[in-house]
């Protein structure tokens, strides 16, 4: 290695250790004050907010429910980069490194208190975080510039000594280096271990939910057709879609969660989680779906859901003349807005607290989320819910409307084709096409199936319980060896045909024929 390529990567080593430092000590300290002020997690979040919906979109094509993954690994490696330069700087001249701190401090700060339900707290992590990166990049790069001042050639002296004066500044900067990195690391697992400490897991294990006064009906024989590949009826909710802005899941316990009813109503209602469970519960099969699926996309689920019925609540709070919209509120800030007249024209729209026969899990909003059948779910579906504001259209804009979604944004009539799934090459013979099918709150009367832009064929449809879940379908196929272009369209109870028009998923839904391009052996 030359001498002049030796300076520069002690540089670039002391600032990508100092930055490990402030990333690792800003965890701890968001251990002691909340997950959302971490540094790397605030950032990542500015990111998702300042995000247009084609950025959005991509995110999810690409990474799907792994997208708030690669986010925070982007963000990390962006972080290394310019710590690497920022290091590179403070070899020069150590107040050009500080200068580099301090702006990562100010976006931090910046990214932090911004956060819609920030609070001062939030604001310690990168505060100290920064603070410990300037401490340890001062002392790395100090120790390395003693290594350089050593390695400049000197006249040997009589008499060796154990450590020559080039090798003592050079173990002291790998010890200041190891100890950083331990620092580091030590900090992050700290983090991690407060973190765990602050989970609800436990309280939602140990919850037991009170029984439905008006249970779901049951479910039809047939309902869930058995063949292979076919999504089943109810979707596990280990496999159901996620799609939300939240980094960090919220951890709500429910003996210290409220929900506030307010704004244009007669009378301002305030109730806890044991209040919610006192009341009648209605249990329902409701299909859920993103506004962000593109067509024949993965995320949409159909889950038995518990809750209280949001109608009653808002009878009982007494809507005023002119309000049309339910400003709903996440503990972490996110907003959507639900059409009061949805939420109250007789549909189970539920304050959910359970899905599929056991408490939210903490993914999907426990303790308490709405489900609105019928809607997509930027706008019916508040995970980690606390706050309704009653209030109009005009006078509040929720979370993705400002970022150009369509404020009001029922579900398209959709299907898909689940099998073939087109990744295998099929064998001759009888085989089956399958799928599902939705129109919430329509219900589905009817799909048809086409190969190879011939004629449409009608599909056998399994029976459902009602008309707010997806249905099933099938249609026998004797395959014959070659390639085959295979598409699907639906047809809901009010007689509207799923269009073939492609449209993208912005701003309120995809559209077009799901298409399997299936292969059959020769």
């Amino acid at each position: 290695m030359t001498p002049a390529i030796r300076p520069r990567l002690r540089g670039i080593t002391s600032g990508v250790l100092a930055g490990a430092v402030g990333v690792g000590v800003g965890y701890l300290v968001a251990g002691l004050t909340g997950p959302a002020g971490a540094p790397v997690v605030a950032v990542a979040s500015l990111v998702i907010d300042l995000s247009p919906p084609p950025l959005k979109n991509f995110a999810i094509s690409v990474f799907g429910t792994s997208d708030k993954l690669a986010l925070q690994i982007g963000v990390l490696v962006i972080l290394a980069v310019a710590a690497a330069l920022i290091g590179l700087q403070a070899q020069r001249r150590l107040a050009n490194g500080m200068v580099g701190v301090l702006i990562f401090a100010v976006i931090g700060l910046t990214a932090a208190g911004t956060r819609p339900a920030s609070t001062p707290a939030d604001l310690l992590p990168t505060l100290i975080g920064a603070a410990a990166a300037a401490v340890a990049l001062t002392l790395l790069t100090r120790s390395a510039l003693r290594v350089a001042d050593a390695e400049v050639p000197v006249a040997p002296p009589a008499r060796p000594p154990a450590l020559t004066v080039t090798e003592r500044p050079r173990r002291d900067f790998m010890l200041i280096g190891a100890a950083a990195a331990g620092t580091a690391a030590a900090a992050y697992l700290g983090g991690r271990l407060l973190g765990e400490r602050a989970s609800v897991a436990a309280a939602q294990r140990a919850l037991h939910l009170p029984a439905a006064a008006d249970a779901a009906p049951p479910v039809p024989t047939g309902a869930s057709l058995r063949i292979p590949g076919l999504s089943s009826f109810i979707t596990p909710n280990s496999s159901f879609y996620r799609v939300d802005t939240a980094l960090v899941l919220p951890q709500i316990d429910p003996s210290s969660w409220q929900l506030r009813i307010h704004g244009m109503v007669r009378r301002e209602l305030t109730l806890t989680f044991d209040d919610l469970l006192k009341r009648p519960l209605i249990e329902d099969y409701v299909t859920l779906a993103c506004v962000s699926d593109p067509v024949g996309g993965p995320y949409v689920g159909n889950a038995r859901w518990l809750g209280a019925s949001l109608g009653a609540l808002l009878r009982e709070a007494g809507i005023r003349a002119g309000a049309d919209q339910l400003f709903c509120t996440s503990v972490d800030g996110f907003t959507s807005g639900t059409p009061v007249a949805t939420a109250m024209d007789g549909r189970d729209a539920l304050l959910a607290v359970g899905m599929n026969g056991a408490p939210l899990p903490v993914a999907h909003g426990f303790p308490v989320r709405t489900v609105v059948p019928g809607l997509y779910g930027y706008v019916s579906a508040c995970k980690w819910i606390t706050d309704i504001e009653v209030t109009t259209y005009a006078s509040n804009v929720a979370y993705w409307a400002q970022r150009g979604w369509s404020a009001q944004a029922p579900i398209k009539t959709e299907s898909r084709i689940d099998v073939p799934s087109g990744n295998a090459t099929l064998r001759p013979g009888r085989t089956m096409i399958a799928g599902v099918a939705w129109a919430q709150h329509k219900g589905i009367d009817a799909v048809e199936v086409r190969l190879n832009n011939g004629p449409w064929r009608r599909a056998t449809l399994a029976p459902v319980p009602g008309i707010d879940c997806w249905r099933q379908w099938y249609l026998p196929w004797d395959a014959r060896p070659g390639r085959h272009v295979i598409q699907a369209r639906a047809t809901d109870a009010t007689g509207y045909t799923q269009t073939g028009v492609l449209s993208p998923p912005e701003p309120n839904g995809a559209t077009g024929y799901p298409t399997v391009v299936a292969t059959v052996a020769g």
